[in-house]
C-alpha cells in the first residue's frame, strides 16, 4: 500500500478515540438536533493539535442564558476543549437556531479562527453550512453559523449499515463537488470526518466546518488538496462497507484488520459496487501511486469530481410495490347473520331465498312513485310559467307606446369601487433570512415597470425550497399609504412557482423586518397567480413571498418575476 500524507494519517488514524465518535457511531433516533449535538463532545480531541510550546486553555467562563452582541443566547454547551466552547444558540432577532463557537479574544488561534470564519462566509456555497457572523467583542473571539435542526450525520447513517450504490454515489458526487468548489476559492477543511457531513431531509449533502474546525484546533496540511481527497475517499470507503479504511476503529466503525493493508471495497465486503469500490481507492491512494486496476490515482476533489461525473450514472432501486390482496366477496344470507357458526362435520342447511314483498308493499310503492311523479311535473310547469312572465314583463318595460325601445343609462363606477389599480410607489428585495440579507436588489424596478419582458430573480439555490436554508424570499411593495388592497396578480417567468401575499397592519408607521411582521391572507401556485385576501384587508405595506421555486438551467432553482399589478 502507498504511504499516506502525514497530516491525513494523524487525522484519520487518531480518530478511533475521537469523542465525536463515541455518540455519534450509533445510530440515532431521538432527533435530529442530538445527531448534530453528537458530532463533538467535551472530552479532549486527539485531532486537536497543539502548536510548539502552547499549554492549555481554559475556555471562557460561560453559561446558558448568557447573550452575546445582545442578540445570540446561549442554550446548551456541546464542546469545551483546548480554550475553546462550542454552544447551541438562538438568535433572538431572527428567532432561529444558530451555533456557535466561542474564543478568548487572546487565544492563539483566534486570529486564524477568524481568518478562516470570514474567507468561509465568502464562499456562499449553499452546500456548506454557512457562517453568519464572525466577531471580536468584549475579549471574546465568536463565530456564528447555521444549525439545521432536522439534518441528521454522516455518522449515524453509516451505524445503520453500508450505503446501496446509488445513495453512495450520491454522497461522493455531492461532497466532492462541493469540496472542488472550495479549493477553487483557496479553501480546505483538512477534518473532514463523517461528523462533518450532514444529510438533509431532502437527501441534500451538506457540510460543515469548513476551514473553520480545522483553525480551531490548529490543524494543518502541506498538502490541503491531498487531504481532503483522501478523506472523500475515506467516507465513500466507509459508506460502501461500514467500515473505517485504516486500522485503528473510529466514528463507530471497525478498522480494517492489522497487517492486510488497504484493501478494495469489493474484497472487504460482497456485492460492493465495482466502479465505486475504484474510485474509493483513487481517492485514497492519492500520492501518484497506483490506486486501482485500471485508473490512476485522484489528487484533488476536482479530479475526483470528474471521475464520478465519467462513470455511468447509477440508478437509484425501482420502488417496490405489494400487489393488493385479492378481493374477498361477502355475502349474507337471510337468517344467518349474527348466528354462531356450524359445528365442523355438521349438516349445512341451505338458507331458502326471501320471501316476495306483501302486497300491500308493492302498491305502497308504487303510490309513492306515481306522487313523486306527480310533483316533479307540477314543479316544472309552475317554473316555466313564472320564467314566461318575468319574459312578458321584461318586454312591457323595454317598449314604450310610440314603439321605442327604452334603454336603461348605464351606470359609472362609483370613485373607489373594488378592481380600481392602485400606483406602486416604491419596492425592494426581501431576505431576512440571508447572510447579506438582499436578493438582486439592481433588477427590483423590473417586477413592476409594467413590461413583461422585464424581471427580477432571486439568487439560484439548489432546491426548491431553497435549499431549506430558509422559509422564503420575496418583495415588499409599498403603496404609499394605507388603503384597501382587493387583489394582487404576480406573473412568474420559468415556471410554477408557489408565493403567499402578506400585509403589514394598517397603522404600521414602518414596514415590518421580519415576515411574522407580515400576516398571510392569500397563497397560490402557478405562473400567473390571482392572491385575493378572504376579506376586506387595508395596508400600505404588501409582501410577495415566494415559497417553492422553479428549476432554472442545470440544477438551480430560481424565481423571477415579471410583473405585480396590484387592484383595490
Amino acid at each position: 500500500m502507498a504511504e499516506r500524507s502525514t497530516a491525513a494519517v494523524d487525522v484519520a488514524d487518531n480518530s478511533g478515540d475521537d469523542p465525536l465518535t463515541a455518540q455519534a457511531g450509533k445510530a440515532t433516533t431521538d432527533g435530529a438536533a442530538e445527531s448534530q449535538n453528537a458530532a463533538e463532545k467535551t472530552a479532549p480531541d486527539p485531532d486537536a493539535e497543539r502548536q510548539d510550546g502552547e499549554s492549555s486553555i481554559s475556555a471562557p467562563e460561560l453559561h446558558s442564558g448568557h447573550k452575546l452582541a445582545r442578540r445570540y443566547r446561549l442554550e446548551e454547551c456541546v464542546t469545551r476543549l483546548d480554550g475553546f466552547s462550542s454552544w447551541r444558540a438562538v438568535d433572538e432577532k431572527l428567532r432561529r437556531a444558530v451555533g456557535v463557537h466561542i474564543l478568548p479574544a487572546d487565544h492563539p488561534r483566534a486570529r486564524s479562527v477568524l481568518a478562516a470564519a470570514r474567507s468561509s462566509a465568502l464562499l456562499g456555497d449553499p452546500r456548506f453550512v454557512q457562517v453568519l457572523d464572525a466577531v471580536e467583542e468584549n475579549d471574546l473571539v465568536y463565530v456564528v453559523h447555521e444549525w439545521l435542526p432536522d439534518a441528521v450525520e454522516l455518522t449515524a447513517l453509516l451505524a445503520s449499515g453500508p450505503f446501496e450504490p446509488h445513495d453512495a454515489y450520491m454522497l461522493v458526487d455531492q461532497i466532492s463537488q462541493a469540496m472542488a468548489a472550495a479549493h477553487r476559492e483557496g479553501l480546505a477543511h483538512l477534518r473532514l470526518t463523517p461528523s462533518a457531513v450532514l444529510r438533509t431531509s431532502t437527501g441534500q449533502y451538506r457540510i460543515r466546518g469548513l476551514a473553520v474546525n480545522a483553525a480551531l484546533r490548529g490543524i494543518s496540511a502541506d498538502l490541503p488538496h491531498r487531504t481532503d481527497t483522501e478523506a472523500i475517499g475515506a467516507l465513500l470507503y466507509a459508506a460502501l462497507t461500514q467500515r473505517w479504511p485504516y486500522e485503528n476503529d473510529a466514528y463507530g466503525l471497525p478498522g480494517l484488520p492489522k497487517g492486510v493493508g488497504l484493501i478494495a471495497p469489493d474484497q472487504v465486503r460482497a456485492g460492493v459496487h465495482r466502479g465505486l469500490s475504484e474510485l474509493a481507492m483513487r481517492a485514497l491512494v492519492n500520492d501518484g501511486a497506483t490506486a486501482s486496476r485500471q485508473e490512476p490515482a485522484c489528487t484533488t476533489p476536482d479530479e475526483l469530481a470528474k471521475a464520478v461525473a465519467a462513470m455511468p450514472r447509477i440508478r437509484p432501486p425501482e420502488p417496490a410495490f405489494t400487489s393488493p390482496p385479492e378481493y374477498q366477496r361477502t355475502t349474507y344470507q337471510q337468517g344467518t347473520y349474527g348466528r354462531p357458526a356450524a359445528r365442523p362435520g355438521a349438516t349445512v342447511t341451505q338458507a331458502m331465498p326471501p320471501a316476495p314483498p306483501a302486497p300491500l308493499e308493492s302498491r305502497t310503492g308504487k303510490a309513492l312513485k306515481w306522487t313523486v311523479a306527480a310533483l316533479v311535473i307540477a314543479a316544472l310547469g309552475l317554473g316555466s310559467w313564472q320564467i314566461a312572465d318575468k319574459l312578458i314583463d321584461r318586454d312591457k318595460e323595454k317598449v314604450k307606446p310610440g314603439g321605442t325601445t327604452q334603454t336603461k343609462p348605464e351606470e359609472k363606477n362609483p370613485e373607489g369601487e373594488s378592481g380600481k389599480p392602485i400606483t406602486i410607489v416604491g419596492a425592494h428585495d426581501f431576505d431576512p433570512f440571508g447572510s447579506d440579507g438582499s436578493e438582486n436588489p439592481a433588477a427590483i424596478r423590473n417586477s413592476y415597470d409594467g413590461d413583461p419582458t422585464t424581471f427580477w430573480n432571486t439568487k439560484s439555490y439548489f432546491s426548491a425550497d431553497f435549499g431549506r436554508l430558509k422559509s422564503g424570499v420575496g418583495i415588499i411593495v409599498d403603496l404609499g399609504r394605507s388603503q384597501q388592497v382587493g387583489s394582487v396578480d404576480v406573473s412568474f417567468l420559468g415556471g410554477n412557482t408557489s408565493v403567499e401575499l402578506r400585509t403589514a397592519p394598517a397603522d404600521a408607521a414602518a414596514e415590518p423586518t421580519t415576515p411574522d411582521g407580515f400576516t398571510k391572507v392569500a397563497e397560490g401556485t402557478g405562473t400567473n397567480v390571482s392572491l385575493k385576501p378572504g376579506k376586506p384587508v387595508e395596508a400600505r405595506y404588501v409582501l410577495v413571498w415566494l415559497t417553492n421555486l422553479p428549476p432554472a438551467d442545470g440544477s438551480d432553482f430560481r424565481g423571477k418575476i415579471s410583473e405585480i399589478k396590484i387592484t383595490s
